[in-house]
């Protein structure tokens, strides 16, 4: 039988096969991706027909309107058959897993009243029915001697075909859901950080941030070693002056503070550091200009979130893949995402904190006297250069070649071994009973 054939490949002729499959006799085979969403005409469409006489220069516009006349009342003829035989018939081969998908397949024929029919055909070795109810189906057929290829039409077949598609897109849709409430947890702190990240882009002067999170990385600093309410036995100043230089270039005698001032509290000790910090800070920014520093604390936020945000996706599809194993534990993998990813993002804001605060604090402003004196190669003093002649060079070459220590190459002689060789493996001469790698033939 002449068909076509419509399965989403052929671009350039799929509005041709469309265009001709309403016409009487015509087979065409669609898949369910290419055979959803075309509108097919009864009798074929002829506007393409239509179009190209109109668009042909060599009529005049009373041979076009004749022509464009006896195209309709072709197809018209073309239409009245159709109808009468019945209208478009729609045949699948297979029940999908969604019933939208049947309906929108039976929805190509009957279309604005037009007649039409359809009619799917199974088996039960279908994937659908295998799956479902293919083995209880199987028993009743063996059960009622139904011979092999049988055409089975019963409610009970529809109604176990319809259950199965109901349980398939139930478990569809609880997928869909599970994994929108996932993706919910990372659209949130997604707008979050482009809302920050936007802001940064569009502003100018954030001086006033930076400084924020310097106070706030200090503080973390502080509260690690001194508590919070604690007392001076619970303080830890050594272990804070390290941290204090590693982290942010300050290198302040707190000690020695202490001891010179005993009544010197946790408070002021914290707002003393801090204006410490200030000075440091503004020192370097009088050396490299405001301007400047402005850029380069823009381009240094702007690199440590785009990097710290990349690693915390990275992590979050990492705890997706085996939060599932929460529930053996009598826990919602759900409410384990969403707890466990909020602490993720407060750890990425406590890093972007952390790494910008570092950068700034510990980036060395050199003036443009200072690179130049380290680019510039120091000359060597008290040294001087010569260059032999070749006939003086030559010289001496000889001369340290017949030297003692360097006989002539003419006048060597092979070496003579007084006494027997001794393999490494052997027992040593010296009577000590070892091998001799063991023993006076040690490797140094």
């Amino acid at each position: 039988l002449k068909h076509e054939v419509l399965n989403a490949k052929q671009h350039e002729r799929e509005a041709h096969i469309v265009a001709e499959a309403g016409q009487p006799g015509a087979i065409t085979i669609a898949t369910n991706m290419a055979g959803r969403g075309t509108d097919i005409v009864l009798g074929g469409n002829p506007e393409a027909s239509i179009h190209a006489v109109k668009s042909d220069a060599s009529l005049s516009d009373a041979e076009k309107e004749a022509k464009a006349a006896q195209l309709k009342a072709e197809w018209q003829q073309r239409h009245d058959a159709v109808l009468a035989s019945g209208g478009l018939h729609i045949i699948g081969t297979e029940r999908h897993e969604s019933r939208r998908v049947d309906n929108q397949l039976r929805g190509r024929s009957g279309r604005q009243g037009d007649p039409g029919s359809s009619r799917f055909y199974l088996a039960l070795d279908d994937q659908l029915l295998r799956i479902f109810s293919g083995d209880r189906v199987s028993a009743i057929m063996e059960r009622l001697k139904m011979p092999e290829g049988e055409a089975i039409e019963h409610a009970m077949v529809s109604r176990a075909i319809e259950n199965a598609q109901r349980k398939v897109e139930g478990r569809n849709f609880d997928i869909r859901k599970q994994l929108l409430e996932f993706d919910d947890v990372s659209n949130d702190q997604r707008k979050v950080i482009y809302e920050q990240r936007n802001e940064l882009l569009e502003a100018t002067d954030i001086g006033e941030t930076i400084a924020a999170m310097r106070n706030d990385v200090i503080a973390g600093i502080f509260s690690a070693h001194i508590p919070p309410g604690s007392v001076e036995e619970q303080w830890d100043i050594p272990s804070l002056e390290k941290n204090l230089i590693a982290e942010t270039g300050l290198d302040l005698p707190l000690q020695r503070m202490l001891e010179d001032n005993p009544d010197l509290h946790e408070e002021t000790l914290r707002e003393r550091v801090f204006d410490a910090a200030e000075e440091l800070y503004k020192a370097k920014e009088a050396l490299a200009s405001k301007e400047n520093m402005r850029q380069f604390e823009r381009a240094v936020m702007l690199q440590s979130i785009d990097r710290n945000w990349r690693e915390h996706l990275a992590a979050l599809d990492h705890l997706r893949q085996g939060i599932h194993l929460r529930s053996y534990a009598q826990k919602n993998p759900k409410q384990e995402y969403k707890r466990e990813a909020f602490v993720l993002f407060e750890n990425l804001l406590h890093a972007v904190k952390s790494e910008v605060t570092k950068v700034t604090m510990l980036v060395q402003v050199q003036t443009r006297d200072d690179v130049e004196a380290v680019e510039q190669p120091q000359n060597v003093a008290n040294v001087q250069y010569q260059h032999a002649d070749f006939d003086e060079a030559l010289a001496n070459t000889t001369s340290d070649m017949a030297g003692e220590n360097n006989p002539p190459i003419d006048s060597a002689e092979p070496v003579v071994r007084d006494g027997i060789k001794v393999g490494r493996n052997d027992p040593c001469p010296c009577g000590s009973g070892k091998k001799y790698k063991q023993c006076h033939g040690v490797l140094s």
